[in-house]
């Protein structure tokens, strides 16, 4: 997403992208470092730094955190002026009480204004809904704070399942492991999907995680001799090129249809459709920036069988054609080793002349 209204933001003198991380009192520990780590490795193939991400605060100084310490944090809400990101992590004693009014929100919805990209981890989006910037928009919050949110923000299309949301130039995400995918997802939409997996090879997380935080609350204990779904979804990413069908995926679990279908929600947190289609465009991706085969050749070993299928569903996903997706994450290539027909079967044009 090198060219999308994020990636333009302010970098600082050596050209690296700034993140600022919001920490109030109360903050989790957790997701104020899992900001600093993931985009702090993320390297360009050179080896130079990517991102430099500072914290502020409402105000400098000692910031109490929700463990028995605190941090200290040497920068204001100034920050934010100079910030292309900002990632307000949770501070669950006071997020859930309606956080209106005051520095936080109104320095938000300025950051914003000036082109800012905003994201939330855990019940961070409290603060940015408080802002007014999820007013009409879909978004997520931890699943234990959703009834809470509702009540708040009924103006916001809350969706307690998923792990996190991208509207965009505004991001939410669940609990706070769920700010991992959502950090390795900005990441990944910035610089691609090669980017990302370093990063998430270095910290020893999976670059991308299946379900969503449905599959974590509380359910009854399943019946005896129920069976896990996890073989089948295995199996089908070994097969992605084949023409997969419900019955197939069953099949490999000994399961009738029905039966496989619920349990497949249950643990996937999507139907068995929605996430076969999000794996082929992932395979889609990764093809088209890791090798240099005709995107007919792509549109094949990915499952979507004819390259037009393949443009319709990346342009449905992430407003690209397969052309401007390989430009933006790929570049040309030449040389030795560089295929003639990699533009084969390509398709000129973008939504609003940008990548994804």
């Amino acid at each position: 997403m090198c060219k999308d209204r994020a990636m333009s933001g302010i970098a600082d003198g050596n050209g690296r992208h700034r993140v600022a991380v919001l920490v109030r009192d109360g903050v989790l520990p957790m997701e104020l470092g899992l900001v600093h780590q993931l985009f702090g490795r993320a390297r360009s193939a050179g080896g130079a730094p990517l991102y430099e991400v500072v914290s502020c605060a409402p105000a400098p100084g000692g910031v109490r955190t929700d463990a028995d310490f605190q941090v200290t944090v040497a920068r204001g809400l100034e920050a934010l002026d100079e910030a292309g990101t900002v990632i307000v992590p949770a501070s669950h004693e006071a997020d859930e009480s309606r956080p209106g009014g005051g520095p936080v929100p109104a320095a938000l919805a300025a950051a914003s204004s000036r082109g800012a990209r905003i994201a939330s981890i855990c019940t961070g989006a409290f603060v940015l809904a408080a802002a007014g910037l999820l007013e009409g928009r879909r978004a997520t919050t931890h699943w234990m704070s959703c009834g809470r949110f509702a009540e708040l923000f009924p103006d916001v299309e809350l969706d307690p399942a998923v792990l996190y949301l991208d509207e965009g130039d505004v991001l939410t995400s669940a609990g706070e492991a769920a700010g991992i995918d959502l950090c390795l997802h900005m990441i990944r939409r910035d610089h691609g999907a090669a980017v990302a997996a370093e990063v998430a090879r270095r910290t020893v997380v999976p670059p991308h995680r299946e379900g969503g935080q449905a599959q974590f609350i509380a359910r009854p204990v399943p019946e005896p001799g129920s069976s896990s779904t996890g073989a089948a979804r295995a199996w089908a990413l070994r097969h992605l090129d084949r023409p997969l069908t419900l019955r197939d995926l069953a099949a490999r679990e000994s399961m009738s249809v029905r039966t496989f279908t619920r349990r497949f929600r249950e643990e996937a947190g999507v139907s068995p459709a929605v996430w076969l289609a999000r794996r082929r465009v992932d395979r889609a991706r990764q093809l088209l920036e890791e090798t240099d085969l005709p995107v007919d050749r792509v549109a094949e070993r990915a499952g979507f069988g004819t390259a037009a299928s393949l443009r319709q569903r990346l342009h449905a996903e992430l407003g690209v054609s397969p052309s401007a997706y390989r430009a933006t994450f790929r570049g040309p290539r030449s040389g030795p080793g560089a295929d003639p027909n990699s533009n084969a079967g390509n398709d000129p044009g973008t939504r609003n002349g940008q990548a994804p």
